[in-house]
């Protein structure tokens, strides 16, 4: 599953590259996938819009099992 995630996030990033950010995968246990938003996108005050209407929904309609997208 992690493999897949990080396929998903390679198809994503160049959005948050383009806006001077990026994403990290840190852990994919139980459905829950910890991800770490990086340069522009960790202070952005858009971010958690970003996590969730915008990774999260791809990841949970790309990769069976996926419960929640979280920040650390």
């Amino acid at each position: 599953m992690k493999e897949k995630v990080e396929e998903i996030l390679n198809l994503i990033r160049p959005n948050l590259v383009a806006d001077g950010g990026n994403v990290e995968l840190v852990e994919v246990k139980d459905g829950v996938v910890s991800l770490k938003l990086t340069g522009a996108c960790a202070g952005c005050p858009m971010s958690t819009m970003t996590l969730k209407n915008g990774i999260e929904r791809a990841l949970k309609e790309r990769v069976p099992g996926i419960k929640e997208v979280v920040s650390v």
